[in-house]
């Protein structure tokens, strides 16, 4: 037998090879690339502070430019021109605005409010505030709330001096940082505060504290002497105000932003108090101080011959420029005004109503750029600057009914439906989750049983256009109205289904809200429009060598499908040949709306052509005062004075088309009818029979109803139960439910 030979068994099993693990490598590589990081960081602060600190010793050179005040205030005028720079409408100008002051002469409650809301560690910091950059940041992104910007004070007013624009480079911003940082080397705190309110912007044209003081606290009509300060007397709530408006002077004007001005001001006194520049006692009366309304304010007298709409015009350029740009740039601006659409809007305007009593507003909208070509703001801008055209929000009345057929159109609902006319009670649920009632009864408690959409846009029947409205729902029918372009937010509560909204609307977006639909459902605007898809007022901006800066380009977006769009303008089209705006009849395809509101205070007729839409409002510019005998003894309504201004103004600017442009085609779209063309100055009727109302005197024949049934009836409200109409506005909001609902008799203003 062979023997085998075995190894011997090992004491213990063989060590396994030593190999090198990546747990032990990674930590070694992680090491050298945090080391090669911190390396290139400290390369990149060192080239960055390098950068800056060369930067800051090169613009040094720039700060006598900015220490020689003369030579800063001795601004170059900018001009606006009408459209195609035909005629120079307006001179903008610092000087015009402007009351230099010294620091004695601002009240230390206007510093410590403007100190406390912009640049809290102004007297701290060396020009440049890190730990404002860092708040600001830490604020507005993380926290996601606005705060302070991260701009000083200092720097503010090195913008303000070299008139850069609102949109600057990273390296512009770096140099009016170092001129920052050098300025406060060489100006004491007081005198660059001083210099900074002298150069601010206030809104509606005040340009510097004094201007502003003036503008909102020095009333109107009062003559002021040479030596005369009113800056230096400011209450703290007063000083607040003002120093609210710095950050925007648009969105928070007193006029036109009543509401969120008197937040802002109240924030900036809760800042003055945390900052101890006010005492509890101060702090509660001063946010008890009622803001200035339109009565009070006393804008600066501009240098124009169109100055509604060149101040409309100069607050964009503020926006868009910043107002150093704006006032002292020496810009060449190219507006849309077309002076002789401008004179036939006034006249239009005066052939009716001079000496009646009414003032009036209108707005002529090119429907194919979004172009503003007329503006009447006013009668008497010396007088009454408050611009009624952009400025004067009013309760629309059926004038709102085109918003409601587009939501409902745009939801299903044919024209063709047949629909009750009858008194009518909604039954709804109020925010605070109550149910509550809301009434609704036609102009002079006239029905007819039942009628087509059709019919009820024509008659501008409000027990229709209440149940079409409560079908599709208001807050639909807010959305529609803002998408078509309504800027001011829209009630959403039932009584806005008759015009009666919290805000009310302007004529200027009442003209470019229609517009959309004279486009068939697309909203047109420009990149120049005054808000992002706004009205256009400015064709081109040059600088003062004549370089263009920035030009308009036509933009548009789609709000409803065109069938809707064909639907409506064939709908608005029928208001015009049969039913209440006869009176807006031109000789030429034409569609429109009357409107008017509760015991006749305010009066519309908003309509279009294929190329322009023209909005029409009368009424009493002060306060709302009813209209019952100004129209020859009888009331003024939609399809009065507005629908034969309206149609006295689109007849003169077609004719003016016509004589541009012999071989323009005349206007024949949409549904063919007779019409006839409307007298020029009938001013004194004998009896008006066809009024803004619901359904008027006279009564069209019954058309023949479709098989489709009525909508049902909503139940009765229990005993005791109230009919409301909203919020007592406009179209007849007759009683006062807080939310729209209940509380009053049922709502049925005019149409």
């Amino acid at each position: 037998m062979q023997e085998t030979t075995q190894s011997p068994i090992p004491l213990r099993p063989p060590a396994p090879p030593v190999v090198a693990g990546p747990a032990e490598v990674t930590p070694r590589r992680k090491l050298k690339k945090l080391r090669l990081a911190i390396v290139l960081l400290v390369l990149s602060i060192l080239a960055v502070m390098s950068t800056i600190f060369g930067m800051m010793m090169a613009v040094s050179d720039e700060l006598p430019s900015l220490e020689n005040v003369a030579q800063f205030r001795a601004a170059r005028n900018s001009a606006v021109y009408s459209d195609h720079g035909r005629q120079e409408i307006a001179r903008l100008t610092d000087a015009q605005n402007r009351i230099l002051l010294t620091s004695s002469e601002i009240s230390p409650n206007v510093k410590n409010a403007v100190v406390a809301i912009e640049d809290r560690r102004f007297y701290q910091h060396q020009g440049v505030d890190f730990r404002g950059i860092g708040r600001a940041v830490w604020q507005d992104v993380l926290q996601q709330h606005a705060a302070q910007g991260g701009s000083t004070i200092t720097q503010q007013f090195v913008k303000n001096a070299l008139s850069a624009q609102r949109n600057r480079t990273v390296f512009e911003k770096l140099r009016e940082a170092a001129l920052a940082y050098h300025l406060e080397r060489r100006w004491s705190k007081d005198k660059i505060l001083t210099e900074y309110l002298n150069t601010v912007y206030f809104g509606n044209g005040a340009y510097g504290i004094e201007a502003a003081a003036r503008t909102y606290f020095g009333g109107r009509g009062r003559r002021y002497r040479p030596t005369d300060r009113l800056a230096v007397n400011l209450t703290p709530a007063q000083a607040a105000m003002l120093a609210a408006m710095i950050a925007s002077p648009s969105s928070y004007d007193p006029v036109q932003h009543p509401i969120e001005a008197e937040q802002r001001r109240d924030l900036v006194l809760k800042d003055m108090l945390q900052q101890h520049m006010l005492g509890q006692t101060a702090y509660t009366d001063a946010t008890h101080q009622v803001i200035p309304t339109q009565r009070d304010i006393n804008p600066p007298q501009l240098d124009s011959t169109q100055p509604y709409f060149s101040t409309w015009v100069a607050q964009q350029l503020v926006e868009r420029y910043g107002a150093g740009a704006a006032f002292g740039g020496g810009l060449r601006v190219t507006t849309t005004l077309d002076p002789d659409f401008e004179r036939a809007a006034e006249q239009g305007i005066t052939s009716h109503l001079t000496g009646v009593g009414p003032d009036a507003s209108a707005v002529v909208i090119d429907n194919k750029t979004g172009e503003v070509r007329a503006m009447v703001g006013g009668n008497n801008f010396e007088r009454h600057p408050f611009n009624l055209a952009t400025n004067g929000h009013r309760q629309p009345g059926s004038a709102i009914k085109p918003f409601i057929l587009a939501a409902a159109l745009s939801h299903g609902i044919s024209p063709d439906s047949v629909w009750t006319s009858a008194p009518r009670v909604f039954k709804f649920r109020r925010r605070d989750g109550k149910i509550d009632y809301f009434g609704v009864r036609n102009f002079q408690n006239r029905y007819v049983g039942s009628r087509t959409l059709t019919d009820a846009t024509a008659w501008s029947d409000n027990s229709v256009f209440a149940a079409v409205g409560m079908k599709v729902g208001p807050k639909r029918v807010a959305r529609m109205a803002t998408k078509m372009g309504i800027k001011t937010p829209v009630s959403t509560n039932p009584a806005m289904l008759l015009g009666g909204l919290k805000e009310g609307v302007t004529p200027l977006e009442m003209a470019y809200a229609y517009s959309t639909i004279a486009n068939g459902g697309k909203r047109v605007s420009g990149t120049m429009g005054s808000s992002k898809m706004g009205p256009v007022a400015i064709e081109k901006v040059a600088d003062p060598a004549g370089h263009t800066i920035d030009r308009d380009k036509v933009k548009a977006e789609r709000v409803f499908s065109s069938t809707v769009g064909d639907e409506m303008r064939s709908l608005l089209h029928g208001v015009i040949v049969s039913g209440t705006g006869t009176h807006a009849q031109v000789g030429t395809w034409a569609a429109g709306k009357t409107g008017t509101t509760e015991d006749y205070g305010d009066a519309w007729f908003v309509g279009f052509t294929d190329r322009y839409t023209i909005a029409v409002w009368v009424g009493y510019a002060d306060h709302v005062k009813s209209m019952r005998t100004e129209y020859g003894g009888a009331p003024v309504e939609g399809g009065t004075y507005p629908a034969e201004i309206w149609a006295d103004i689109m007849s003169s600017i077609l004719s003016i088309d016509a004589s541009r442009h012999p071989n323009l085609a005349p206007v024949t779209t949409g549904p063919s009818a007779p019409v006839q063309t409307a007298p020029s100055t009938t001013t004194t009727p004998q009896t008006p029979t066809t009024g803004g109302g619901g359904t008027q005197n006279a009564q069209p024949q019954q058309t023949p109803q479709p098989s489709s049934p009525a909508p049902q009836q909503p139940s009765t409200p229990p005993s005791g139960g109230s009919s409301g109409g909203g919020n007592g506005g406009g179209g007849g909001g007759g009683g006062g439910g807080g939310t729209g609902g209940g509380g009053g008799k049922p709502a049925g203003g005019n149409g």
